[in-house]
């Protein structure tokens, strides 16, 4: 394999589907692909693994999906429903003795370094827990022989940014969750792109994320080969949404596992 297996650890809204003290019908749906964990995705290459944010539920994705080796992790944006898992990355380190670098943003490893100094102060580190080695980006960057182009993205007053993977001149697969809109820059940077997974929250408009009728209108500018929808909240059960989509267009849902 020279491409990505991609791996949805996660494919919920901040809540997490079931969301704690509803009684709706998808939160209590016999469907396991309306069971959704906070968004988050496992990506491996010939040459390395590496995550795209740890939400509170990390442990227990690494734990369903069994990954024991990690060699970096991304953030998209320092939310606590894309970060709160990071003291599980102390693991990581354990295993192999090894600091873990972290790609973000200089805002975002500036917001993450508030939350969790003791990881970032050099005075309080030790060599058995989490040791992230910062690494800002400002522009494309690599990843083993993965190169990633970031392109910020609105999402309310927060930038979030968005992920774009090529290999061997291969544009594989765009990641962009956590935006109410799609920029004209970002859309040209991921147009074409093999794998396409975008924010689709609910039906109806909201004021930080993009709604199913927006994403399918974003999806038909970047014109991608395939496209999975992620961050759905529990206004949008599996079954019945994905039949209403064009064949193109599928829902994404937590341990779905494809290869670009």
């Amino acid at each position: 394999m020279d491409g990505l297996e991609i791996t949805f650890l996660g494919t919920g809204t901040s809540h997490g589907i079931p969301v704690i003290g509803c009684s709706c019908s998808i939160c209590h749906s016999a469907d396991p692909r309306d069971k959704r964990l906070r968004t988050a995705i496992h990506v491996r290459s010939p040459e390395m693994s590496f995550c795209v944010d740890t939400p509170p539920d990390f442990r227990q994705q690494c734990l369903r999906e069994g990954i024991v080796e990690l060699d970096a992790v991304v953030y998209t944006h320092a939310h606590s429903d894309h970060i709160l898992g990071f003291d599980d990355l102390r693991r990581f380190c354990e295993i192999e003795d090894k600091t873990i670098p972290v790609y973000g943003s200089p805002e975002t490893l500036k917001r993450l370094a508030r939350v969790f100094e003791y990881a970032f102060d050099d005075s309080q580190k030790f060599r058995t827990y989490v040791r992230p080695e910062a690494r800002p980006f400002e522009g494309e960057f690599e990843l083993g022989r993965t190169r990633v182009l970031p392109v910020p993205l609105p999402h309310g007053r927060m930038t979030t940014s968005g992920l774009i993977f090529s290999r061997g001149g291969r544009k594989l697969f765009a990641y962009m969750t956590d935006c109410q809109a799609v920029p004209p820059e970002a859309v040209e940077a991921a147009r074409g792109a093999e794998v396409l997974v975008l924010d689709a929250l609910r039906h109806a408009p909201h004021s930080t994320h993009l709604s199913v009728e927006e994403a399918v209108g974003v999806v038909r500018q970047i014109q991608p080969g395939r496209t999975y929808f992620i961050h759905m909240c529990h206004d949008l059960g599996h079954a019945t949404t994905e039949a209403s989509l064009p064949e193109d267009i599928r829902l994404s849902y937590d341990g779905l596992r494809i290869t670009v």
